[in-house]
C-alpha cells in the first residue's frame, strides 16, 4: 500500500513519476521510460498540456482522424474525430460517401437555451416566498450585471429566472430555475458565476425582507450549479432519399432494405436493451467530434442519455420512416457546444479542428456534430441488416491484433491481403501469424 503523500501537486513532473515508480511500480525503469516517452519534445507545448489539469505526469494520446465527404446543408465538410475505437471513422466516412450522392444531410438548430439552478431550503410560510421572489428578481439581475455585460454584447445573457416549489419531493426544498443564452460559448463558467451570485443575493435580501419573520429570513443555500440536461438546446439532423436509390442486392431489394432499416430503428425505439447500444453507436460519432473540438463529451453524453429517457422510458435518439416512397432518417438531441473559451483557444489540435470545419459558430458546430451521430448510426444499422456488424468491425480490429503480436511490416502486408477474402477472428489471426513464423 502506498504511503499518504502531502504536497504531491507541488512536486515537479519528474518527481511525481519518481514517487509513483517507487511506491507503485517497484522502480521499474520501463514504466518511467514509457511515461517520459509520451512527453512532448516541445517544452512550451508540454508546459501548456501540463497546465490543462492537475498532477500531470505524461500525455495520453488518442488518434486524431478525419472523415471526409460530409455534405451538410449543401456545404462539404471534413470532420475531425478523436477516438480510439476501430471502425468508427471508417464507418462515418462510408456513410458520408453514401449520402453525398443522395442529397447529403440536412441540419437545423431548434433552440439554444441552457439551464442552471440555485437549490435552497426555506422553512417558512410558502405563501410569503413568491411575493419575496417578485421583489428580489430584479435585484438578482442587477447583482450579476458585471458578469453578464460582455455576454450581452455578444447577444447572450440571462433569459429568465423562475421560482420552483419542490417541497412535495423534499421538505422545504425550492429552486431558482434559471435559463441562459451563451451564444458561441459552452457557458459553464458564465452560468455558474451568475448562479453563485444569485445565491448570495437571495440570502442577503431575505435577511432584510420585512415580510419574513425572524426564522423565515434564514434561507439555506444547498448548491448553485448549471445543468447538463438541456432539453431546450436542441438540434435536428436528417437524411432522405427515394427508396429506388437505396442498396439493391440479390438478397435484398431496395424496398426490403428500407423496410428492414425502419424496423431496426423501431426496435431501438421500443426495446431499451437495444436502445442503449443503438445510442452508444450514435455517441461514437458525436463524442469523437466533441472531443476533437475541445468540448465536454461527458456533459454531452449525460444530456443525450437523459433526453432519451425524457418520457419515462429509455428510447432511440434516431427515427426512420417510409413515406411517399422516400426513406427519411433523422435525429434530434440536445448538444450544448461552444467554439470559444475553454480549450478552443489553447489546444493546438482543437484550434486546427475548428479551422478544418471553417471556424464554425456554436450553432454550426451543433449541426455538424448531430450529423456525425446520424451518420454513425446509419453505418451501424446498414451493417446490422446486411452483412452483420462483425465483418467490418473485425477487419478494422485486425491491425490491433497484429500490433498486439508485434507483427513485422512484411507479416502485416501478407496477413492484410489474406484477410481481404477470409473472415477475421482472433484465433485465426494468431494461427496465421504462427504459420508465417513457422
Amino acid at each position: 500500500m502506498a504511503p499518504v503523500v502531502s504536497g504531491f501537486s507541488k512536486l515537479s513532473k519528474a518527481d511525481k513519476i519518481k514517487w509513483l515508480a517507487e511506491h507503485h511500480f517497484n522502480n521499474d525503469q520501463d514504466t518511467i521510460d514509457t511515461l517520459v516517452t509520451y512527453w512532448n519534445s516541445n517544452d512550451g507545448l508540454q508546459r501548456l498540456h501540463d497546465e490543462f489539469t492537475e498532477n500531470t505526469i505524461s500525455n495520453y494520446y488518442l488518434p486524431f482522424s478525419v472523415a471526409p465527404n460530409f455534405l451538410i446543408n449543401n456545404t462539404r465538410y471534413t470532420l475531425p474525430m478523436a477516438i480510439e475505437e476501430s471502425s468508427v471513422v471508417a464507418a462515418a466516412s462510408k456513410a458520408a460517401k453514401f449520402w453525398q450522392t443522395r442529397g447529403g444531410f440536412k441540419a437545423e438548430v431548434i433552440s439554444t437555451t441552457k439551464v442552471g439552478q440555485v437549490h435552497f431550503m426555506y422553512a417558512g410560510n410558502p405563501e410569503k416566498l413568491q411575493p419575496f421572489f417578485s421583489i428580489v428578481k430584479p435585484k438578482l439581475l442587477t447583482a450579476v450585471a458585471h458578469i453578464t455585460k460582455n455576454m450581452e454584447k455578444r447577444g447572450g445573457g440571462i433569459l429568465d429566472i423562475e421560482l420552483r416549489d419542490k417541497t412535495t419531493e423534499i421538505e422545504n426544498y425550492y429552486q431558482l430555475h434559471c435559463t441562459f443564452e451563451t451564444v458561441d460559448a459552452m457557458g459553464a463558467n458564465f452560468i455558474n458565476s451568475c448562479l453563485e451570485q444569485f445565491a448570495k443575493t437571495i440570502v442577503t435580501e431575505a435577511k432584510e425582507y420585512h415580510g419574513f419573520s425572524a426564522t423565515e429570513k434564514n434561507i439555506e443555500i444547498v448548491m448553485s450549479i448549471l445543468s447538463n440536461y438541456v432539453p431546450q438546446c436542441l438540434v435536428k439532423a436528417s437524411a432522405s432519399c427515394a427508396i429506388k436509390d437505396l442498396p439493391n442486392t440479390r438478397s435484398l431489394s431496395s424496398l426490403q432494405y428500407a423496410k428492414k432499416f425502419v424496423r431496426a430503428v423501431r426496435i431501438a425505439e421500443i426495446e431499451p436493451y437495444r436502445a442503449v447500444t443503438h445510442n452508444k453507436g450514435i455517441m461514437n460519432g458525436i463524442d469523437a467530434v466533441v472531443l476533437a473540438t475541445g468540448n465536454d463529451f461527458r456533459a454531452i453524453e449525460a444530456g443525450a442519455h437523459a433526453y432519451a429517457s425524457r418520457n419515462g422510458k429509455y428510447t432511440s435518439l434516431t427515427h426512420a420512416k417510409i413515406q411517399h416512397d422516400i426513406l427519411t432518417f433523422s435525429i434530434t438531441l440536445p448538444l450544448a457546444l461552444g467554439t470559444v473559451g475553454g480549450l478552443t483557444s489553447l489546444h493546438p489540435l482543437v484550434k486546427l479542428a475548428l479551422q478544418l470545419l471553417g471556424k464554425p459558430n456554436a450553432k454550426k458546430l451543433m449541426e455538424i456534430t448531430a450529423v456525425a451521430g446520424l451518420a454513425q448510426n446509419f453505418a451501424a444499422i446498414n451493417s446490422l441488416i446486411t452483412t452483420g456488424i462483425q465483418q467490418g468491425h473485425m477487419k478494422m480490429h485486425l491491425m490491433n491484433i497484429l500490433n498486439q503480436y508485434k507483427a513485422t511490416e512484411d507479416e502485416k502486408k501478407k496477413l492484410i491481403t489474406y484477410f481481404e477474402t477470409n473472415a477475421v477472428t482472433h484465433s485465426d489471426v494468431v494461427a496465421q501469424i504462427e504459420k508465417l513464423r513457422a
